[in-house]
């Protein structure tokens, strides 16, 4: 029998969160194609690609969740943190400055 959507999600957290972001990257890459606007699936992929340094990817995957949510203040956040970790400072700082307004003046 086929694992559901939630035995999957359940098996890449449980890799990301014994410090192995490459294979729960590998378990979630499918499950984010077959529901594209799951955006917890999005959340840990995006976590899994970063903590990976598969910079690229988890901009890619972060910028999805900002299109389907513009108001989701941590994907601002985990955007401009990837973009700055690509040397990419003045491409992040509008994404540090939306989080910021959203999170009350908080940088963090």
């Amino acid at each position: 029998m086929a694992e559901t959507t939630y035995e999957t999600f359940a098996r890449g957290r449980q890799r990301f969160d014994l410090g192995d972001p490459i294979s729960a990257a590998r378990i979630l890459a499918p499950l984010a194609e077959a529901e594209p606007g799951n955006r917890s699936v999005l959340e840990l992929l995006g976590r899994s690609y970063f903590h990976s340094a598969q910079l690229a990817k988890a901009e890619a995957t972060f910028r999805k969740i900002i299109e389907l949510d513009p108001g989701d203040a941590w994907a601002h956040l985990a955007l401009a943190r990837s973009l700055e970790r690509q040397n990419r400072e003045a491409e992040a700082g509008p994404y540090r400055r939306m989080h910021s307004a959203m999170a009350g003046g908080s940088r963090d």
